[in-house]
């Protein structure tokens, strides 16, 4: 088999043809250590997603690439020209266009980034494996860095609250504390709570402390605080009737937990040694509004008119299996 040079106007594009002497077995595809410096354009075929590249961008560092190129490694080559990389092509995109601009965005998911450093590593690209490495580092050191605190105790939590000098995020959840059965949506609702947090967490790390507590009476609810005191509440957690049974309902009220988070940032400067933190250890914290009282009543630490935004699921219509509407019961 040979290689042929078409000519066209955008340049030349390596094209194979089949040779009479070939045998029966390599008809159809051939291995080849020729040169494709003289061509400027390049077929890839890797593991079955296709590419179309010049000789100039897949030679720009001294790779596994540029080795095919120059003709010092030998290549698979089909009768249609497509040189054949028996490799996972989902990432090849990525390492094109590094070699073509220098640097490129990176995944956010820990797993393809590795994905993305082994491919780079069997090319030989030194700069993409640099790159890999130095963002999983910079990654792990975040993850490193951001500790979420357990709450064991009441009278820890008031403690930790009372004297932390930034903002505090509190997700409470205890998915043991129900007397009845979970709506059919519930339990992916209260994993989207969980990573919600755990999201937060990596986000505001070092400018809000976020702990979790998995002792408390409520099976998911977000609680925020700023000097010490309790600023606003989100519950996600109803009680349904449905088919004339009760069910615990979790929702995942993710703008309003995201608009809550950003609202105690304007604690995070200047809290110093106020009254509030002492204040909240000496009453014992900021207790829940009783039966019949509004979202935002139930009067703050230390007097006065300071108040708790109390944010519940909206109410909803449950329909049992004769079209009756039911309506949502809160848990107290």
């Amino acid at each position: 088999m040979s290689a042929e040079a078409s000519g066209s106007s955008g340049g030349n594009v390596v094209t194979v043809s089949g040779s009479a002497a070939s045998s029966s077995s390599h008809v159809g595809e051939e291995k080849a250590g020729r040169s494709l410096a003289g061509s400027k354009y390049v077929k890839l075929n890797v593991g079955g997603t296709l590419h179309y590249t010049t000789v100039q961008t897949l030679s720009k560092e001294d790779s596994l690439l540029r080795s095919i190129c120059d003709g010092s490694t030998e290549v698979t080559i089909d009768s249609e020209g497509w040189v054949v990389l028996d490799r996972c092509g989902r990432h090849f995109s990525l390492l094109l266009n590094f070699l073509r601009d220098g640097t490129v965005p990176l995944p956010e998911s820990t797993r393809e980034l590795e994905e993305v450093l082994k491919e780079a590593q069997y090319y030989r690209l030194q700069g993409l494996v640099q790159h890999c490495l130095t963002t999983l580092q910079k990654r792990r050191d975040v993850c490193r860095g951001c500790h979420i605190p357990m709450i064991t105790s009441a009278k820890e939590e008031q403690r930790m609250i009372a004297t932390c000098r930034k903002p505090v995020v509190k997700l409470q959840n205890n998915r043991g504390n129900n007397k009845y059965s979970y709506t059919s949506n519930s339990d992916d609702n209260l994993l989207k709570n969980i990573e919600l947090f755990d999201k937060l967490g990596l986000r505001f790390n070092g400018r809000v402390l976020f702990i979790k507590d998995v002792l408390g009476d409520e099976i998911c609810c977000w609680s925020f605080y700023g000097e010490g005191r309790k600023i606003a509440e989100v519950c996600c957690t109803s009680i349904v009737y449905a088919t004339e049974k009760k069910q615990t309902k979790v929702e995942f009220p993710e703008a309003r937990i995201f608009e809550e988070t950003l609202n105690i940032l304007i604690y995070e400067n200047g809290r110093g040694s106020g009254s509030g933190g002492m204040a909240l250890l000496e009453s014992g914290g900021v207790s829940s509004p009783g039966v019949g009282q509004s979202e935002e009543e139930g009067a703050g630490v230390g007097g006065g008119d300071r108040r708790v935004r109390r944010i519940h699921v909206r109410r909803h219509i449950m329909h049992d299996e004769r079209g009756h509407g039911q309506q949502t019961v809160y848990k107290d």
